[in-house]
């Protein structure tokens, strides 16, 4: 489920200096395309953040997944920009209904003694699902025949199986539900401190993210001139392979840790970015993508377990909803500027404007961070006294 919804963001993303190249479109253009699922899927939050904790996990991951298949039909049929916004739209709508749903599934439904399990396979289930998009796509858009259609087709196919698998298993409506009425997410009382610590990391990784699945295409094909989709897709793939393995080696380690190495990390492959784009260095670019992952692994990883840990069963939904809702804004406003700028400036320079940036958020993300550990030390110090 969760491998689904990252199997469908990442997918047009080794297509689109295909489709820059094919349609004409500037950099601007290609990262509004992007821009166009974060921005339906918080939209879709602010209406539907809720509705997991009402009708049911169940039932929000079905109606997302429909969604997400019949925004691979969408893109598999377009000729034309006006096409890729309307899949990106859809994607980001069936994603914030069954993403916040997954994630809350996983806490409900976990009975190892480990409660930072769910937050851990929540990141190696959507890394994977990023690297099939990303090395499937290039695969079949290299190598098979309709570049542009095949790999949507797969896409289709798959979340079509998700749909009846997901129909197939138990109705999880909790019990004497009210009725849903459309609400915006909400935060438990008592908890805003835990909510703006996790929505920091989260949105840490989403902003690193955002500048490699909306940019990295680019920035890979100008540093290798490579013009095979599939070189261009593994080297994306890279970073999303890390993600997964850093999740499964980190899944002990406490969400303020996580949160606060995940920021250091990110700012060190911002730094790598940089470096790759001013150097030329293909390698540096890679060392970037190992970095970055490393960093949105711990951070991703560190904000959900501090959330999910942390909310209530009645209101882990609309929680886990108001941390993707403010995460997927800030992606897509990084992933928006930076294509932007890339327009107008060039890529290099857009990348020394928008990273320094996306760093003051990963330093905001480790003060506040360690602010709150140091708050629960200090709190539990008279209790054992």
């Amino acid at each position: 489920m969760l491998a689904l919804c990252l199997w469908s963001s990442g997918a047009p993303s080794v297509l689109y200096p295909t489709y820059a190249e094919e349609w004409g479109l500037s950099p601007v253009v290609v990262t509004s395309v992007f821009a166009a699922y974060p921005a339906a899927l918080l939209l879709s939050l602010l209406v539907v953040g809720d509705l997991s904790d009402v009708i049911g996990r169940r039932r929000t991951m079905l109606l997302g997944i429909a969604l997400i298949a019949v925004s691979a039909i969408v893109f598999s049929l377009a000729g034309g920009v006006a096409l890729l916004y309307a899949g990106r739209a859809l994607q980001g709508v069936g994603t914030a209904l069954a993403l916040s749903a997954a994630s809350a599934s996983l806490v409900d439904n976990n009975v190892s003694a480990n409660p930072r399990l769910p937050s851990s396979l929540t990141t190696v289930s959507t890394s994977t699902g990023l690297t099939l998009s990303l090395l499937v796509s290039g695969a079949l858009a290299q190598y098979a025949p309709m570049p542009l259609q095949l790999s949507y087709w797969v896409l289709a196919l798959v979340g079509l199986l998700t749909i009846v698998m997901l129909a197939l298993s138990r109705d999880d409506r909790p019990a004497g539900a009210s009725r849903w009425r459309p609400r915006l997410p909400h935060v438990a009382p008592g908890l805003g401190t835990v909510y703006v610590g996790a929505t920091l990391a989260v949105s840490v990784a989403y902003a690193t993210g955002a500048l490699v699945l909306s940019l990295g295409a680019q920035m890979a094909r100008e540093l290798t001139g490579a013009t095979d989709l599939l070189v261009i897709g593994s080297a994306l793939a890279l970073s999303s392979v890390v993600i997964g393995v850093t999740a499964l080696a980190i899944q002990r380690v406490p969400a303020h840790t996580l949160i606060i190495a995940g920021a250091g990390a990110a700012i060190a492959g911002l730094a790598l970015m940089e470096w790759a784009a001013s150097s030329g260095s293909f390698a540096l670019f890679l060392a970037f993508s190992v970095v970055s992952g490393v960093g949105y692994s711990l951070s991703f990883s560190g904000g959900l377990s501090l959330v999910g840990r942390a909310a209530p069963a009645e209101h882990r939904g609309s929680m886990i909803s108001a941390v993707y809702l403010v995460s997927y804004l800030g992606q897509a406003l990084t992933a928006v500027v930076a294509g932007a700028l890339a327009t107008s400036l060039g890529l290099e320079l857009a990348l020394d404007l928008v990273a320094p940036v996306v760093a003051l958020l990963c330093v905001a993300a480790g003060v506040v961070a360690l602010l709150d550990l140091r708050r629960r030390r200090i709190a539990v110090r008279p209790a054992s006294a």
